[in-house]
Protein backbone atom coordinates (compact mmCIF):
# COMPACT_ATOMS: atom_id res chain seq x y z
CA UNK A 1 0.00 0.00 0.00
CA UNK A 2 1.58 3.54 -1.04
CA UNK A 3 1.93 6.16 1.77
CA UNK A 4 -1.00 8.30 0.11
CA UNK A 5 -3.44 4.79 0.53
CA UNK A 6 -2.44 5.18 3.74
CA UNK A 7 -2.58 8.71 4.41
CA UNK A 8 -6.30 7.89 3.11
CA UNK A 9 -6.75 5.04 5.65
CA UNK A 10 -5.98 7.04 8.44
CA UNK A 11 -7.79 9.68 7.32
CA UNK A 12 -11.06 8.23 6.97
CA UNK A 13 -10.50 5.87 10.23
CA UNK A 14 -10.20 9.47 12.12
CA UNK A 15 -13.83 10.65 10.26
CA UNK A 16 -15.16 8.03 12.51
CA UNK A 17 -12.90 7.54 15.60
CA UNK A 18 -12.00 11.34 16.50
CA UNK A 19 -15.24 12.67 16.62
CA UNK A 20 -16.15 9.97 19.02
CA UNK A 21 -13.26 10.76 21.50
CA UNK A 22 -13.74 14.17 21.47
CA UNK A 23 -17.40 13.36 22.24
CA UNK A 24 -16.53 11.36 25.00
CA UNK A 25 -13.88 14.26 26.68
CA UNK A 26 -17.21 16.45 26.42
CA UNK A 27 -18.96 14.41 28.20
CA UNK A 28 -16.40 13.70 31.00
CA UNK A 29 -16.33 17.56 30.85
CA UNK A 30 -19.79 18.25 31.44
CA UNK A 31 -20.42 15.71 34.17
CA UNK A 32 -17.89 17.72 36.28
CA UNK A 33 -18.57 21.35 34.98
CA UNK A 34 -15.46 21.81 32.77
CA UNK A 35 -14.70 23.13 29.68
CA UNK A 36 -13.73 20.60 26.81
CA UNK A 37 -10.73 23.31 25.88
CA UNK A 38 -9.45 22.37 29.42
CA UNK A 39 -8.73 19.25 27.98
CA UNK A 40 -5.35 18.47 25.78
CA UNK A 41 -5.29 15.61 23.45
CA UNK A 42 -2.19 13.77 22.87
CA UNK A 43 -2.42 11.80 19.93
CA UNK A 44 -0.02 8.68 20.76
CA UNK A 45 1.49 7.78 17.29
CA UNK A 46 3.75 4.77 18.75
CA UNK A 47 4.13 2.25 16.40
CA UNK A 48 2.02 3.82 13.62
CA UNK A 49 3.67 5.27 10.11
CA UNK A 50 3.94 8.92 9.63
CA UNK A 51 0.98 8.21 7.39
CA UNK A 52 -1.44 8.44 10.69
CA UNK A 53 0.91 11.42 11.67
CA UNK A 54 -0.13 13.09 8.38
CA UNK A 55 -3.69 12.14 8.50
CA UNK A 56 -4.00 13.33 12.45
CA UNK A 57 -2.68 16.70 11.66
CA UNK A 58 -4.87 16.97 8.68
CA UNK A 59 -7.59 16.32 11.37
CA UNK A 60 -6.78 19.19 13.54
CA UNK A 61 -4.40 16.80 15.82
CA UNK A 62 -1.38 18.98 17.05
CA UNK A 63 -0.07 16.84 20.18
CA UNK A 64 1.63 13.57 18.77
CA UNK A 65 3.13 11.06 21.56
CA UNK A 66 6.04 8.46 21.42
CA UNK A 67 7.34 6.31 23.55
CA UNK A 68 10.71 5.56 22.03
CA UNK A 69 13.49 8.36 22.05
CA UNK A 70 14.70 6.72 18.47
CA UNK A 71 11.52 6.84 17.36
CA UNK A 72 9.95 10.28 18.34
CA UNK A 73 13.83 11.35 17.34
CA UNK A 74 13.04 9.87 13.71
CA UNK A 75 9.62 11.22 12.71
CA UNK A 76 10.43 14.73 14.08
CA UNK A 77 13.30 14.80 11.44
CA UNK A 78 10.66 13.28 9.04
CA UNK A 79 7.46 15.03 10.03
CA UNK A 80 8.69 18.52 11.34
CA UNK A 81 7.94 20.30 14.31
CA UNK A 82 6.57 23.72 12.51
CA UNK A 83 2.88 23.30 13.77
CA UNK A 84 2.98 20.36 15.92
CA UNK A 85 3.68 19.68 19.80
CA UNK A 86 5.80 16.58 20.37
CA UNK A 87 5.03 14.14 23.65
CA UNK A 88 7.68 12.24 25.29
CA UNK A 89 5.51 9.73 27.09
CA UNK A 90 7.71 6.40 27.95
CA UNK A 91 10.38 5.73 29.72
CA UNK A 92 13.93 7.31 29.18
CA UNK A 93 17.30 5.66 29.55
CA UNK A 94 19.47 8.47 31.01
CA UNK A 95 21.89 7.87 28.42
CA UNK A 96 19.50 8.71 25.86
CA UNK A 97 18.65 12.18 27.08
CA UNK A 98 21.07 14.10 24.41
CA UNK A 99 18.66 12.30 22.17
CA UNK A 100 15.72 14.20 23.23
CA UNK A 101 16.73 17.47 24.63
CA UNK A 102 15.84 20.06 21.65
CA UNK A 103 13.82 17.80 20.48
CA UNK A 104 10.73 16.98 22.13
CA UNK A 105 8.32 19.53 23.61
CA UNK A 106 7.12 18.08 26.68
CA UNK A 107 8.57 14.95 28.60
CA UNK A 108 5.75 12.77 30.52
CA UNK A 109 7.57 10.66 31.71
CA UNK A 110 10.43 12.10 34.53
CA UNK A 111 10.06 9.09 36.56
CA UNK A 112 13.17 9.71 39.26
CA UNK A 113 15.73 12.19 40.97
CA UNK A 114 18.70 10.75 39.01
CA UNK A 115 16.67 11.27 35.57
CA UNK A 116 15.77 14.70 36.58
CA UNK A 117 19.12 15.27 37.18
CA UNK A 118 20.86 14.31 34.02
CA UNK A 119 17.83 16.39 32.55
CA UNK A 120 18.90 19.09 34.04
CA UNK A 121 22.66 18.65 33.25
CA UNK A 122 22.32 18.23 29.34
CA UNK A 123 19.66 21.03 29.20
CA UNK A 124 22.25 23.41 31.17
CA UNK A 125 24.75 21.91 28.99
CA UNK A 126 22.96 23.25 26.21
CA UNK A 127 21.57 26.12 27.73
CA UNK A 128 17.65 25.30 27.35
CA UNK A 129 15.21 24.85 29.60
CA UNK A 130 13.30 21.77 29.43
CA UNK A 131 9.47 21.51 30.33
CA UNK A 132 8.88 18.10 31.88
CA UNK A 133 5.86 16.33 34.07
CA UNK A 134 7.05 14.35 36.98
CA UNK A 135 5.71 10.97 37.29
CA UNK A 136 3.80 9.75 40.19
CA UNK A 137 3.33 5.42 40.67
CA UNK A 138 0.18 6.18 42.31
CA UNK A 139 -1.74 3.05 42.04
CA UNK A 140 1.83 1.02 44.22
CA UNK A 141 2.28 -1.11 41.27
CA UNK A 142 5.80 -2.46 41.50
CA UNK A 143 5.50 -2.61 37.17
CA UNK A 144 4.39 0.94 37.00
CA UNK A 145 7.73 3.58 37.11
CA UNK A 146 7.58 7.06 38.94
CA UNK A 147 7.95 8.25 42.08
CA UNK A 148 6.52 6.55 45.15
CA UNK A 149 3.11 8.44 46.05
CA UNK A 150 4.29 8.46 49.45
CA UNK A 151 7.39 10.64 48.87
CA UNK A 152 6.44 12.34 45.99
CA UNK A 153 5.65 15.98 47.33
CA UNK A 154 9.40 16.36 48.28
CA UNK A 155 10.37 14.44 45.23
CA UNK A 156 8.43 16.72 43.11
CA UNK A 157 10.38 19.80 44.71
CA UNK A 158 13.63 18.62 44.54
CA UNK A 159 13.01 18.74 40.60
CA UNK A 160 11.19 21.93 40.27
CA UNK A 161 14.72 22.96 41.91
CA UNK A 162 16.99 21.82 39.26
CA UNK A 163 18.53 24.68 36.74
CA UNK A 164 17.34 24.06 32.91
CA UNK A 165 14.02 21.90 33.83
CA UNK A 166 10.52 23.34 34.26
CA UNK A 167 8.21 21.35 35.65
CA UNK A 168 5.01 21.53 34.28
CA UNK A 169 3.15 19.16 36.32
CA UNK A 170 2.15 15.34 36.87
CA UNK A 171 1.39 12.18 34.97
CA UNK A 172 0.33 9.16 36.22
CA UNK A 173 -0.55 5.36 34.72
CA UNK A 174 -3.63 3.69 36.38
CA UNK A 175 -4.00 0.28 36.83
CA UNK A 176 -5.13 -1.94 33.93
CA UNK A 177 -8.33 -2.48 35.46
CA UNK A 178 -12.01 -1.99 34.82
CA UNK A 179 -12.74 -1.53 39.12
CA UNK A 180 -14.48 2.56 38.82
CA UNK A 181 -13.03 2.80 42.08
CA UNK A 182 -9.15 2.11 41.67
CA UNK A 183 -8.97 3.90 38.53
CA UNK A 184 -10.36 7.48 40.14
CA UNK A 185 -8.32 6.38 43.17
CA UNK A 186 -5.01 6.51 41.29
CA UNK A 187 -6.35 9.44 39.36
CA UNK A 188 -7.82 11.68 42.92
CA UNK A 189 -4.16 10.89 44.08
CA UNK A 190 -2.35 12.46 41.55
CA UNK A 191 -4.45 15.57 41.50
CA UNK A 192 -4.03 15.69 45.62
CA UNK A 193 -0.69 15.28 45.31
CA UNK A 194 -0.15 18.34 42.55
CA UNK A 195 -2.49 20.69 45.06
CA UNK A 196 0.05 19.93 48.00
CA UNK A 197 3.05 20.66 45.83
CA UNK A 198 1.57 23.93 44.69
CA UNK A 199 1.58 25.13 47.72
CA UNK A 200 4.81 24.99 48.97
CA UNK A 201 6.23 26.49 45.54
CA UNK A 202 3.88 27.62 43.00
CA UNK A 203 5.78 28.04 40.03
CA UNK A 204 4.99 24.25 39.72
CA UNK A 205 2.31 24.27 36.68
CA UNK A 206 -1.21 22.78 36.96
CA UNK A 207 -1.08 20.57 34.23
CA UNK A 208 -2.13 16.89 34.93
CA UNK A 209 -1.35 13.85 32.29
CA UNK A 210 -3.38 11.09 32.91
CA UNK A 211 -6.23 9.06 30.82
CA UNK A 212 -5.74 7.04 28.48
CA UNK A 213 -8.28 4.83 25.62
CA UNK A 214 -9.48 2.60 28.68
CA UNK A 215 -9.86 5.12 31.39
CA UNK A 216 -10.24 8.74 29.74
CA UNK A 217 -14.15 8.98 31.55
CA UNK A 218 -12.80 9.04 34.67
CA UNK A 219 -9.41 10.43 34.50
CA UNK A 220 -11.11 13.28 33.02
CA UNK A 221 -13.74 13.75 35.86
CA UNK A 222 -10.70 13.94 38.50
CA UNK A 223 -9.04 16.82 36.82
CA UNK A 224 -7.16 15.75 34.16
CA UNK A 225 -5.65 18.13 31.92
CA UNK A 226 -4.17 15.93 28.80
CA UNK A 227 -5.25 12.47 27.84
CA UNK A 228 -3.43 10.14 25.96
CA UNK A 229 -5.47 7.97 23.40
CA UNK A 230 -4.05 6.23 20.51
CA UNK A 231 -5.98 2.99 19.96
CA UNK A 232 -9.06 4.71 20.32
CA UNK A 233 -8.01 7.07 17.50
CA UNK A 234 -5.48 4.70 15.34
CA UNK A 235 -6.73 1.05 15.82
CA UNK A 236 -4.18 -1.49 16.64
CA UNK A 237 -0.30 -0.63 16.11
CA UNK A 238 0.56 -2.53 13.01
CA UNK A 239 2.02 -6.31 13.61
CA UNK A 240 0.38 -6.02 17.00
CA UNK A 241 -3.19 -7.91 15.62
Amino acid sequence: MTSTALVHEYAARLTDTLPRVRHSITQACAAVGRSPESVRLVAVTKGHPLAALEAARDAGLRDFGENRVAELASKVEAFGSADVRWHMIGHIQRRKVPDLIGVVDLIHSLDSLRLAQRVSRVAEDRDRIVDVLVQINTSGEDAKGGLDASEAREGVLEVAALPGVTVRGLMTMAPFVDDEGILRSAFRALREILADVRVVDPSVGDELSMGMTNDLRFAVEEGSTMVRIGTALFGTRPGTG
